[in-house]
């Protein structure tokens, strides 16, 4: 398994932007495929977006065309660029590492928080 530590989260008014980070460790990130998922308060967790070890990438309709993910495979980092926030884009957002046969890694979480 590997480590993963979110940063970037915090407050943000509706129509603003956050970037979030997920750090990992070891040397083999580049053969995970990484995901973003979110929890909000009373729901289950959901898919965000993914993107493949090629650079494939998959969202969740709700993000399209608002969130892009991206990965630096030299610094071991994955990112989730956000923009246009909306109120309910609220929750706790969790970095997710999964390779075949291999169990998957799950970061602590951040939380983001869009209000006025």
């Amino acid at each position: 398994q590997v480590q993963l530590v979110e940063s970037g989260g915090g407050l943000v008014q509706p129509g603003g932007s956050l970037r979030l980070s997920c750090a990992a460790s070891g040397n083999i990130f580049r053969l995970y495929v990484m995901a973003w998922y979110r929890q909000a308060p009373g729901k289950q967790r959901e898919l965000v977006a993914a993107i493949t070890n090629a650079g494939i990438t998959n969202y969740a309709d709700s993000v399209k065309g608002r969130f892009t993910i991206s990965r630096d495979n030299a610094k071991n980092t994955l990112y989730l660029q956000m923009n246009s926030l909306k109120p309910e884009d609220t929750a706790v957002y969790y970095c997710n590492a999964r390779r075949i046969a291999t169990p998957d890694s799950w970061g602590q979480g951040t939380q983001v928080t869009v209000s006025s």
